[in-house]
């Protein structure tokens, strides 16, 4: 899956970097930021839905909903 991701990535830095080469010319460091941001934000938006999905399949957010509800009785 993670191979995916870094593939989805590529092909977003890709893309991103032909969208500014319409506008302007690329400079060294416009490159390298397309490069970082884009890639970066792909891999970390990818890996925060991954770890969304995970941990509701794996039933680690089943208690979560009772963590809204208050308790009547006083704790002492």
């Amino acid at each position: 899956m993670l191979v995916w991701i870094a593939l989805a990535g590529v092909v977003m830095v890709i893309g991103a970097l032909w969208y500014l080469s319409l506008y302007d010319a690329l400079y060294p460091s416009a490159i390298l930021a397309a490069i970082g941001g884009v890639f970066l934000s792909t891999l970390l938006g990818c890996g925060l839905f991954a770890a969304a999905f995970f941990s509701d399949k794996s039933g680690h957010d089943a208690n979560v909903g009772s963590a809204a509800q208050h308790d009547d009785e006083p704790r002492g």
